[in-house]
């Protein structure tokens, strides 16, 4: 797809901030700034880097201020607010276009000279051109400066003091960090300047509002009356002789080559596609891939990448990249757990998850199922082997089985499922106890064991009469009958009861427990309570606790993330659930439902899907501007889709 913003409607306040663009290079590095080439927040910049892939990020290069000077009269190309003396820069007037298609590229028109901005970056370095095409029709020489800021620091921290600057031979340095500067135009060093700059976005979530980028260099392209010229800016961690060109040329191949290889027609599947690029990147530590849970703020956790490698990666036929994130965290398996988190740098990994292993187990089957690798599947064998051990006898943060099979999990402040905030002591959503997903992955991890010990010729032991136990104890202590829904949680308390999304998941693993009927009814009541057009709400709007609106400082918005809060993710677990209870029925149902996604796609991170969104009136995305399981889980729809439509014309004939 591809994507163009009319420059109108740039001109708004908001449009300027809301409206961006996400390129990564692989490593987990990206480079991000809005439609009107500002960044009104502090993890974007026109280069963050991954001094240790995935998680490592440093801001390099935080903002490009642009100006044109013709004749007499000099005129900004770049946009900025700022937070001290410093004159907002206001370029977005001259905008006369935006467009994504694969890369960012911006066209401006400055008293008769026409600008072209692009921008590209380099799979697996730490690097982005900036590319600009002049063409001048005045009668007077006309000179680009472009003078870039630098944050040399981490991506999220907001500098709140200068530091000193070096600039030698085309580097610049704070004495920790670095980037080399080649360009084709007159690069000279300039007295260092510190800028405060202004973070909006931030500032509504309750993060520091502002933080200071400083510069000691400028580069500039001189274009003589009438004539055309290009200037090419790469910035880079380390030293390159890399063309700028070359780079973009690159970059257009490689997204025109992953759409043409995958197996969709539908132009937002392709484009998912490409998205869901995105987030596959290197992990150092392990040599392997590994999956990004999402733009600007989150690393590779866990639970993350296992919800979002079947359709980032299966659906997407990317399977020695699946095999590779599979292997990463099945030798990072202990005691039966999977990492949850692998933290910033060298730290020890967290495993304060229940489901991260359980889905590793429906991950790996999977795979098994789209490749036919068998051979992967013994080789999984042992750990999958030792998690249903180690879940059944008890391991750490109170998980374990109880005596009706079902799994328990989470104690004193401990969060352990999806749900898992915890802010000042406080749980906004307490799911101690037997959580309703939790025991439909277990259920369907015992199944699939069982088949697999009967596939590769393993000890059987007793998955199969376990997972019988609880289905019988699963049906009869989470299904309430006279509501037609699955209660949350079987804790003694009144969240039991509380109307949730979680209990979708029930209805669409390979191995379920309800019966139609029952499956039916719950679909019902998670469609009437909980479906938006634009993700399934965490709560109902009928419970107490409802929180519609998710904004504000920390506390806040942790109070409303899963207490009302529409999630893009689960939406993919309910239409895949209209598909298998409905059939052909279902599927215009959920075509109508897909078609929200382009516009969807078109707001916030151009080309992306959000983590989330208001749970009253949504629309404007929440959260992480890009989220891996979001994109993910639509692309397994799409996969579904493919597969009817497959099986249907096979019955044609």
């Amino acid at each position: 797809m591809e994507f163009f913003c009319d420059a109108n409607q740039l001109k708004s306040a908001v449009a300027m901030r809301k409206n961006l663009f996400l390129l990564t290079n692989g490593l987990g590095g990206y480079s991000s700034a809005t439609c009107a080439f500002s960044v009104p927040r502090c993890d974007q910049g026109v280069l963050v880097s991954a001094e240790k892939a995935p998680n490592v990020r440093i801001s390099l290069v935080h903002r490009l201020s642009e100006t044109l000077t013709c004749g007499d009269e000099t005129a900004w190309l770049s946009t900025q607010t700022f937070a001290d003396e410093t004159p907002a820069e206001d370029g977005y007037h001259y905008l006369t276009g935006c467009a994504f298609a694969h890369v960012p590229s911006w066209d401006y028109e400055v008293n008769g000279v026409r600008i072209r901005r692009q921008c590209a970056m380099q799979q697996g370095e730490n690097t982005v051109a900036v590319l600009y095409t002049l063409e001048n029709t005045t009668d007077k020489a006309s000179t680009l400066c472009v003078t870039p800021y630098f944050k040399f620091a981490p991506k999220e921290e907001a500098l709140k003091r200068t530091k000193a600057l070096s600039f030698r031979d085309g580097y610049v340095s704070d004495g920790n960090y670095g980037v080399w500067i080649k360009t084709n135009g007159k690069l000279l060093q300039t007295v260092p300047n510190w800028q405060m700059l202004a973070y909006p976005e931030d500032a509504e979530d309750g993060r520091p509002e502002k933080g200071m980028a400083g510069t000691c260099c400028a580069v500039s392209k001189t274009v003589e009356a009438g004539q055309k010229a290009k200037l090419e800016i790469v910035f880079s961690a380390a030293e390159t002789d890399i063309s700028g060109w070359n780079i973009l040329k690159a970059n257009l191949d490689r997204m025109q080559k992953l759409e043409s290889d995958c197996n969709f027609d539908d132009p937002i599947a392709r484009q998912l596609v490409l998205a869901a690029d995105a987030y596959i990147a290197n992990r150092e530590s392990t040599g392997g891939k590994t999956i990004l849970a999402g733009y600007p703020l989150f690393g590779d956790w866990g639970r993350d990448t296992m919800i979002a490698l079947p359709g980032c990666c299966l659906a997407t036929g990317r399977y020695e990249d699946a095999k590779s994130i599979l292997r990463t965290f099945l030798a990072y398996e202990k005691d039966g757990l999977v990492p949850n988190l692998f933290p910033e740098g060298d730290q020890t990994p967290m495993y304060n998850t229940v489901d991260a292993a359980l889905l590793l187990i429906d991950a790996v089957w999977q795979y098994v199922q789209a490749t036919r690798d068998w051979a992967f599947a013994w080789e999984a064998w042992d750990v999958m082997d030792r998690i249903i051990t180690h879940y059944r006898k008890g391991t750490h943060h109170g998980i374990g089985m109880d005596e009706d099979g079902l799994i328990f999990a989470g104690k004193g402040l401990d969060q352990v499922t999806w749900m898992d905030v915890c802010v000042n002591g406080v749980l906004p959503t307490p799911r101690h106890g037997k959580p309703v997903e939790i025991n439909a992955y277990w259920y369907n991890a015992l199944m699939i064991m069982d088949h697999l010990a009967k596939t590769l010729g393993h000890d059987e032991k007793d998955y199969a009469r376990l997972a019988e136990l609880v289905k019988e104890s699963f049906v009869q202590k989470f299904y309430i009958p006279e509501k037609g829904y699955l209660r949350d949680v079987l804790s003694g308390t009144d969240a039991d009861a509380q109307i949730r999304c979680n209990q979708i998941w029930a209805l669409v693993m390979p191995f379920t427990m309800l019966n139609h009927k029952q499956a039916l009814c719950v679909l019902k009541t998670v469609k009437t309570h909980l479906y938006t057009p634009y993700g399934l709400r965490t709560l109902s709007p009928e419970d107490p606790q409802y929180h519609p609106y998710y904004g504000g400082v920390q506390f806040d918005r942790d109070m409303a993330y899963h207490q009302g809060t529409v999630w893009v993710f689960p939406m993919g677990a309910y239409y895949r659930a209209v598909l298998i209870l409905l059939g052909k029925e279902g599927v215009a149902q959920v075509k109508a439902g897909l078609a929200n996604l382009e516009g969807m796609l078109r707001q916030g991170c151009t080309g992306q899907l959000p983590e989330i969104y208001d749970g009253e009136n949504p629309g404007e995305g929440k959260g992480c501007f890009a989220q891996a399981w979001s994109v993910g889980e639509m692309l397994r729809v799409y996969e579904a889709l493919r597969k009817m439509e497959k099986e249907h014309n096979d019955e044609a004939k």
